[in-house]
C-alpha cells in the first residue's frame, strides 16, 4: 500500500472534519507538523478539540488555528507564550482540560496501547482531580485519568521509509510517537523518506503499523520559539 501523499493537504483530504479530536506532536516549536498545520488551516474544519502538550506561539504552529478560530478545545500541558490563547480562554472563548505533562504522555500512549484508564498520584488533591475517581492503594491515594484516542493524529518525525516506520530526530522524539500511536489514523510530516529496509530494525522508533500517510517536508522553517545568547567573552 503507498502510504505517500503529493502534499499535505492531499494527506489530510478526506479524514479531518469539523469537531474531531486531533492529537498534533511537538513540543514547544520543536517538532511539530509544519506542513500539516498549515494544510489544516487552509482546509477550514473547525470546533477542533486538540491533544498537544502546548498550543504553539501567536502565529505559528497551532497559534495560527487559534487565530482562526477552529479551535473549540485544548488538552494541553503548558499554554504560557500564546497570547491569543490567553486572551480566548480569559474571554470564555475557548475551552482549556490542563492535564500535567507525564499524565498526558501516559493519556496518549495507553491510548495507543488499548488500555481504556489508569491511575497516578499526580493531581490527587489538586483541581486536576477534580469529578474523576479516587482509590487507594497501598495507603496511597490515586486518581484515575481516561485514555486518549483522537480520531487523527499529526505527528513529525525526521526519516520515514516507503512503510511508514520512523525515526525521530532528538528532543522531536517526546510527544510524537504516543500521538502517533492514540490517533486512529496518523498522518506523518517527514524531511526524508529512504527505501524499505533502509533504516536498521533496532533503529526503528515507530513501527510502521501505526502510520497511515506520509508526506514529504524536506525544508521545514523550524522556528525558534526562544533564542538566548551571551556576551562574547
Amino acid at each position: 500500500m503507498n502510504k505517500i501523499y503529493p502534499s499535505a493537504a492531499a494527506a489530510l483530504s478526506g479524514i479531518v472534519k469539523d469537531g474531531q479530536m486531533m492529537a498534533v506532536g511537538g513540543f514547544g516549536l520543536c517538532g511539530i507538523p509544519e506542513a500539516l498545520i498549515g494544510a489544516l488551516r487552509d482546509s477550514g474544519v473547525k470546533g477542533l478539540t486538540v491533544v498537544s502538550n502546548n498550543a504553539g506561539v501567536d502565529g505559528w504552529g497551532l497559534g495560527q488555528l487559534l487565530t482562526t478560530r477552529q479551535i473549540r478545545k485544548m488538552i494541553s500541558s503548558y499554554v504560557g507564550e500564546n497570547k491569543e490563547f490567553e486572551r480566548q480562554y480569559l474571554a470564555g472563548e475557548l475551552e482549556l482540560e490542563f492535564t500535567p505533562q507525564g499524565t498526558l504522555a501516559e493519556k496518549l500512549r495507553a491510548g495507543g496501547a488499548g488500555i481504556p484508564a489508569f491511575f497516578t498520584k499526580t493531581g490527587v488533591g489538586t483541581l486536576v482531580a477534580e469529578g474523576k475517581e479516587l482509590r487507594q492503594f497501598d495507603g496511597e491515594t490515586y486518581v484515575m485519568e481516561r485514555a486518549l484516542t483522537p480520531e487523527v493524529a499529526l505527528v513529525k518525525a525526521d526519516v520515514a521509509d516507503m512503510s511508514g516506520n520512523l525515526r525521530f530526530n532528538k528532543t522531536a522524539r517526546n510527544f510524537n510517537p504516543a500521538a502517533a500511536m492514540a490517533g486512529r489514523i496518523c498522518v506523518v510530516e517527514v524531511e526524508r523518506i529512504v527505501p524499505t529496509g533502509a533504516i536498521e530494525p533496532d533503529d526503528v522508533h515507530l513501527p510502521g503499523i501505526y502510520v497511515h500517510r506520509i508526506v514529504h517536508n524536506p525544508t521545514p522553517e523550524k522556528r525558534i520559539e526562544k533564542r538566548t545568547i551571551r556576551d562574547r567573552k
